[in-house]
C-alpha cells in the first residue's frame, strides 16, 4: 500500500522544485548575458583596432579591377604603382575563376596574389558583371584603411602618376559616379516598378570612383540588385543575316538593359544621394557613334591601337575640363573643392601595343602634376628608362 504523503510536505518539495527551477533558469541567463557581453567586448576591441589602424594609416585607393584574364597592360600599371608610397593603396583583381597572378601570369609585382579566390564566370551585358564588382568591393571593404574604391577596365591607362591621382580623388569628398536621365523607353522595364521607379532611373558609365559610404550601400544592397538580375536583361542579337533587316517592332517591345550601364546610378538616386556625387567619371572612353542602328548593337567603345597613339591625342583627352550631358542639358564642369581641374585621371580602350607607345611617348613622369596647397604646380620627376622594360615585352623575349 502507497503511504500517502502529507499536504504540507508536498507544498515544501513544490517549493524547493520552483526555487532550484528559478536557480537554474537564472544561472543561464547569467551565463547568456556574461557570454553575450564578451561577445560585444571582443567586437568592441576590434572595432576600436581597426579605427586606431584607420586612423594612424594614410587613407588608402582601393583599385579594383575587372578582368578578363591576364591585365594585358600590366607594364603600365607595374610603373604607376611603383611611384606610389607603399601603404598608399590596395589592388583587387576579379579575374576568371582560378586565374592566379604571378610572376609567369604578370610583369606587375603588385598584383602577385591580389585574384579574387570567390570570382565568378562574368558574361557582358548581364547582372553578373553588376555582381562581381559587388564582390569587389566586399573583400576590399575588409580593410578599414580603404578610403576610395577605383572600378578600372582591364584595358584602361593611367594619365597620371599615383601621386597626382592620389590627390586628385581624396581631396573630393564626394564619388565620382557618370549619372543622368535616361529617357530611352527602351532600357527602363515597367516591372521594376514600384521597387525601382522610372523618375529615379539613371543611366551612366560604369567605371566609378566611389567613397566608402557608397561602397557600403552598394554592397549591402539587398532589394535594387535582385531586380535589376531579373528585369534589367541585355536584348540578345538577331543572327546574321536578320541584321541587316530593319525591325522598328521588336525592338519596341523588346527592353535593352545593359545592367552595368545603370544599376550604380539608379541604386544611389534611389538612395537619395546624388547630392553626394561628382556626376562624372574620370574615364574617358571615346564612343563609336557611327554604329548602324539596323545592326541593333548599339555604341562601342572605340579601342584605340598602336597608329592612333600620339602626344595630341594624350593633350587632347588631358585638356577635357568639363562634361555635356545632352538629355539633361547639363554641363558638368570638373572641379574638385571650387578647383578647376582636368576630367580625367583614366582612359580606356588602349590595345596593348598602344599602351607600349605610349608609355614611351609621353613617358608619364614627364608632364605629370600634383597637388601643393590650394594650387596645381608642375613636378620635374626623373625619367625613366622604359627601353628595357618595352623589349622584355615583345615576342620572342
Amino acid at each position: 500500500m502507497k503511504k500517502k504523503v502529507p499536504g504540507h510536505q508536498l507544498q515544501r518539495n513544490n517549493r524547493w522544485m520552483y526555487k532550484f527551477g528559478f536557480l537554474v533558469m537564472a544561472a543561464v541567463f547569467v551565463f547568456f548575458m556574461f557570454k553575450l557581453q564578451m561577445q560585444f567586448r571582443a567586437q568592441l576591441t576590434s572595432n576600436h583596432a581597426n579605427l586606431i589602424k584607420s586612423l594612424s594609416t594614410k587613407p588608402k585607393l582601393a583599385f579594383l579591377f575587372l578582368a578578363r584574364n591576364r591585365l594585358p597592360l600590366d607594364f603600365m600599371w607595374q610603373q604607376f604603382f611603383k611611384e606610389a608610397e607603399e601603404p598608399n593603396f590596395s589592388i583587387y583583381i576579379h579575374s576568371r575563376p582560378g586565374f592566379v597572378y604571378n610572376e609567369i601570369t604578370t610583369v606587375c609585382t603588385f598584383c602577385y596574389g591580389r585574384q579574387l579566390s570567390d570570382s565568378i564566370q562574368v558574361l557582358w551585358g548581364e547582372a553578373s558583371m553588376i555582381e562581381a564588382e559587388r564582390i569587389l568591393l566586399r573583400k576590399a571593404l575588409e580593410d578599414p584603411t580603404n578610403q576610395r574604391f577605383i572600378l578600372v577596365s582591364d584595358s584602361c591607362v593611367p594619365l597620371y602618376n599615383f601621386s597626382y591621382t592620389y590627390n586628385y580623388v581624396m581631396s573630393s569628398s564626394k564619388s565620382f559616379v557618370d549619372s543622368f536621365v535616361d529617357p530611352k523607353s527602351s532600357r527602363y522595364n515597367p516591372k521594376m516598378a514600384p521597387t525601382i521607379r522610372k523618375d529615379k532611373w539613371r543611366k551612366g558609365s560604369q567605371w566609378v570612383t566611389l567613397i566608402r559610404k557608397h561602397a557600403e550601400v552598394m554592397v549591402s544592397d539587398k532589394t535594387i540588385f535582385p531586380v535589376f538580375r531579373k528585369h534589367c536583361k541585355r536584348r540578345p542579337l538577331l543572327p546574321e543575316h536578320l541584321r541587316k533587316q530593319a525591325q522598328p517592332r521588336v525592338v519596341q517591345k523588346e527592353h535593352d538593359c545593359i545592367p552595368d550601364e545603370h544599376y550604380v546610378q539608379t541604386l544611389l538616386a534611389m538612395r537619395g544621394l546624388e547630392e553626394e556625387l561628382e556626376r562624372r567619371t574620370v574615364t574617358y572612353t571615346l564612343w563609336n557613334q557611327s554604329t548602324n542602328k539596323i545592326d541593333m548593337q548599339g555604341w562601342h567603345p572605340v579601342t584605340f591601337k598602336h597608329a592612333d597613339v600620339g602626344a595630341r591625342l594624350i593633350k587632347n583627352i588631358k585638356g577635357i575640363d568639363h562634361v555635356y550631358y545632352e538629355t539633361e542639358f547639363r554641363t558638368e564642369w570638373c572641379r574638385s573643392n571650387g578647383k578647376s581641374l582636368p576630367c580625367f585621371l583614366f582612359a580606356r580602350k588602349f590595345s596593348r601595343s598602344a599602351a607600349m607607345k605610349l608609355l614611351n611617348l609621353v613617358k608619364l613622369e614627364n608632364d605629370t602634376m600634383q597637388f601643393s596647397g590650394s594650387k596645381l604646380e608642375p613636378v620635374s620627376l626623373a625619367k625613366v628608362n622604359f627601353t628595357s622594360l618595352e623589349s622584355s615585352l615583345l615576342p620572342g623575349n
